[in-house]
């Protein structure tokens, strides 16, 4: 029970993580401070995509699956299981993370035309 609610727990924090890299840039237009925070997760999100360094977030939730008795993730880790296939079609994978780069890049633009 408790191996279950920490993949359970890991999962939602992986969710949010991936929310807040796509959207976080916005929030800094309104919390200035927030913007090196959000730096931070868009250069992991970076290092992530370009050397496929895995998360430790789909470590321990897949560690944690394997403890409460289920199959853990598969290989291709946690947005091959949860997002592509289901959110988007995996031959469209290149195209959500360009949308995501445009995203954060205009949030960032806004953050500098807004600070002026």
């Amino acid at each position: 029970m408790m191996y279950r609610l920490l993949a359970d727990a890991a999962m939602g924090v992986h969710f949010a993580f991936l929310a807040y890299l796509t959207l976080g840039g916005f929030l800094a237009w309104r919390r200035r401070r927030t913007i090196w925070i959000h730096l931070a997760v868009a250069a992991w999100g970076v290092l992530s995509v370009v050397t496929g360094v895995e998360c430790p977030l789909t470590l321990v939730e897949d560690w944690a699956r394997r403890h409460a008795g289920g199959a853990g993730l598969p290989a291709s880790g946690f947005i091959d299981h949860y997002i592509e296939g289901v959110i988007y079609a995996g031959e469209y994978t290149n195209v959500a993370r360009l949308a995501v780069a445009v995203l954060v890049l205009f949030s960032y633009v806004g953050y500098v035309l807004r600070r002026q």
